[in-house]
């Protein structure tokens, strides 16, 4: 990997492990429905401009059931859910929870393809689920609310967050399947797509408080850079350096969710933080067959 493409690598890990602390700010002023309604709406204009610049169509009378069913499966019903478990978990946990979402895309494919498990992978599900159990289970300091968060609020919000990287994996696998579209318009199409379908729902879910300027701004940032101007980053990565490479960032954001959360947000970062996102991320890596090597060059397949 070039010198450019790992700063890239970096600074994409950065944004979009900062997500999960925008999230944390805005969700609990904002609602979870209006923050991602906002959040997609600004990543498509974002986008938009770029495919005029680039032009770039998306061929939306061709393609518009593909990018409904990827905006649905792929941002709005997870970012929704994200924006959910961020009124109760912290950015740390939630950016830790989020790098599950290969181990469900390991399942969906095996699933639709009626594969077997190989014991490798199969011993990467098990981590992953028992980092996650190490996560949620000892050490209630780790949650936003602290104390005072009850055990099912806890436990909704959990599952909340992993039924959102499920959907990450279903949609990963679905996208597999769909020949002759580009990751470019897949984002573009999918972000107009989820803004399309959440819009209607602001009439039952409007903002719940009326934000202060902290708030638009996370908004803002989250709509903008963490997601627009991210996923540009992503699509050059994916470009110079193959789709392998550019998603070993998946093993880097939950290093910056957690940094994020400790400066911004005074999240405690206990042995229990450490351990079990170690283990989370020591599941993946089984189960996708990560190389290290791939930051640093061309790992062989």
């Amino acid at each position: 990997m070039s010198t450019a493409s790992f700063l890239r690598l970096i600074l994409l890990a950065a944004l979009w492990g900062a997500s999960f602390l925008f999230l944390r700010i805005a969700a609990p002023a904002m609602g979870s429905v209006a923050l991602i309604a906002s959040r997609v709406a600004l990543a498509a204009l974002l986008l938009a401009v770029v495919a005029v610049w680039l032009r770039k169509a998306p061929k939306l009378g061709l393609h518009w059931r593909h990018y409904l069913v990827l905006g649905l499966l792929n941002s709005a019903v997870p970012w929704v859910l994200l924006a959910y478990a961020a009124h109760t978990l912290s950015a740390s946990v939630m950016s830790i929870l989020n790098a599950t979402a290969p181990m469900w895309g390991m399942v969906c494919v095996a699933l639709v393809d009626r594969q077997g498990v190989s014991a490798k992978r199969l011993l990467g599900l098990v981590l992953g689920t028992v980092g996650v159990a190490m996560l949620v289970g000892l050490d209630p300091t780790l949650f936003g609310d602290g104390a005072q968060t009850d055990s099912k609020g806890m436990w909704l919000a959990v599952a909340a967050m992993l039924t959102g990287t499920l959907c990450y994996g279903i949609a990963s696998t679905y996208t597999r399947s769909v020949k002759g579209v580009d990751a470019f318009n897949n984002a573009h199409g999918s972000m107009w797509a989820a803004t399309l379908l959440l819009a209607p729902l602001l009439l039952f879910y409007p903002v719940q408080s009326e934000p202060n300027t902290l708030v638009m701004s996370s908004v803002a940032v989250l709509g903008v850079a963490c997601t627009g101007i991210a996923l540009l980053i992503y699509f050059k990565l994916v470009a110079d350096e193959g789709a392998p490479s550019a998603l070993t960032v998946t093993y880097l954001i939950p290093m910056f969710g957690v940094l994020w959360g400790h400066l911004f947000l005074d999240e405690q970062v206990g042995w229990h933080t450490l351990v079990g996102s170690c283990v989370v991320l020591m599941g993946t890596a089984l189960v996708t067959g990560f190389s290290p090597l791939r930051l640093f060059g061309k790992a062989k397949a």
